[in-house]
């Protein structure tokens, strides 16, 4: 899975930096190029829940090369965008079924053991970033050559298509990870845990039901499953591990929302070298990824605090960028902070797995997902008012959300303690 993971992102990052001037070039204005790229976080919203349920029941294998297959089909009709129409039309796919990471993140929650769980996902993680940072640089040069684009965007639907005989490949069955589940599911830790235990029965009576009945009662008994266990979320104990994880990303995304202008604004420094700085960043999150086993060890594998002390740090450095006097403050903000938010998004992860039940991965990560998508649709309308005031307003505003998030955690730390998995006895 890490191998794929790195080709998913390598593939995507290779892409994406690319697709605003080429929509340009179709004659699209500045307007319709935002409303295309916010109908495909709209579409991220509402389809990474019912994708990550959809994983749940119908299996991990399936599901995961069901979205490799269909974004590949994505980036296939992006390749061959001469309009601005098929240009929307190549995003629908995408925006619907790129859900990869997800569903490779919970096949591994399902793989692997809850306290080996931070340091796969942390390794899960850094592998991932390797492919974003060598994406853009490859996009880049490809882009030169004539037809660049289209040829750029054949190469990452052949890498979906690639990604896709590798997972068919995987050495791993439904089998094991369902009894692995199910394992898991006698310690449920809440309520949710116990509707997803019945749940697990309901997937076996959906297999058999895709058995004897017909496509459309199977695909109905499908959907009412997955509307269940949305429900059984929506009515848990979880949302307070949601609401952290709204507020931190929308903190770190306003950090970085006007980050390359603020910087030319506040020190005179030209834009190439704000790349720069977030290469560099992005290069300390792979080690900040390969550094969470001996950390996680370091705190007895007690994920909350972990997630407390980052989101602290991360909160104590978007400051410290806020009030910097030089170029040297903000390097030093930029270099911790890479360890601090790639440690708090993992942790974030590990967090709602342990509390809402390991025998939901699906379900959790993909409301998870769509909890990050309100943070990217909320936080440039956020960081735009905030501009208006200040070039540090963003990151000024992303400090009292952290502060919040902050302080939510320490409200409904008694809350984790009664969960044994959490190891909070002891603070």
């Amino acid at each position: 899975l890490f191998l794929p993971s790195f080709q998913d992102l390598f593939g995507v990052s290779m892409v994406v930096p690319l697709m605003n001037l080429h929509i340009k070039s179709l004659g699209a204005s500045h307007t319709v190029a935002g409303i295309i790229g916010s109908l495909y976080g709209i579409m991220q919203l509402f389809s990474s829940t019912f994708v990550g349920c959809w994983s749940d029941i119908v299996g991990r294998r399936y599901s995961l090369l069901a979205c490799i297959l269909l974004s590949a089909l994505g980036y296939f009709l992006l390749g061959t965008s001469t309009t601005v129409f098929l240009f929307a039309i190549s995003r629908v796919p995408v925006g619907i079924f790129k859900h990869t990471l997800s569903i490779s993140k919970a096949l591994l929650s399902d793989l692997v053991s809850e306290r080996d769980r931070p340091l796969v996902m942390g390794r899960f993680n850094a592998a991932s970033s390797v492919g974003f940072i060598l994406g853009p640089v490859v996009g880049g040069y490809l882009t030169e050559l004539e037809d660049g684009f289209y040829l750029t965007s054949f190469i990452c639907a052949s890498i979906f298509l690639l990604n896709a005989g590798l997972v068919w490949m995987l050495p791993w069955s439904e089998e094991n990870t369902g009894n692995k589940e199910h394992e898991q599911g006698n310690r449920g830790t809440d309520g949710f845990s116990a509707k997803a235990n019945c749940d697990l029965h309901l997937k076996s009576a959906t297999n058999g039901a895709m058995a004897s009945n017909s496509l459309f009662q199977t695909a109905w008994i499908q959907i009412a499953t997955v509307l269940k266990r949305i429900k059984g979320i929506a009515c848990s104990d979880l949302w307070d591990i949601f609401l952290v994880r709204l507020l931190m990303s929308v903190a770190i995304l306003l950090y970085y929302s006007n980050f390359t202008l603020a910087l030319e604004e506040r020190f005179g420094v030209k834009p190439l070298f704000a790349g720069y700085l977030m290469s560099y960043s992005s290069a300390l999150g792979v080690l900040a990824g390969c550094l969470l086993g001996p950390i996680t060890r370091l705190y007895q594998h007690n994920t909350y605090r972990l997630l407390l002390h980052s989101s602290t740090l991360t909160c104590s450095l978007i400051l410290l960028y806020t009030s910097a006097l030089s170029i040297w403050m903000v390097i030093l903000s930029s270099t911790f902070l890479a360890f601090s938010t790639t440690i708090g998004r993992t942790c974030i992860i590990d967090l709602e797995l342990t509390i809402g039940g390991n025998e939901a991965s699906g379900t959790l990560l993909g409301v998870g997902q769509s909890v990050t998508s309100v943070g990217r649709i909320v936080a440039p309308l956020l960081s735009g008012i905030a501009q208006e005031f200040s070039p540090c307003g963003p990151p000024s505003l992303g400090v009292g959300l952290a502060l919040g998030a902050i302080l939510i955690m320490n409200t409904n730390k008694q809350k984790y303690c009664s969960h044994g998995n959490v190891k909070l006895k002891n603070q």
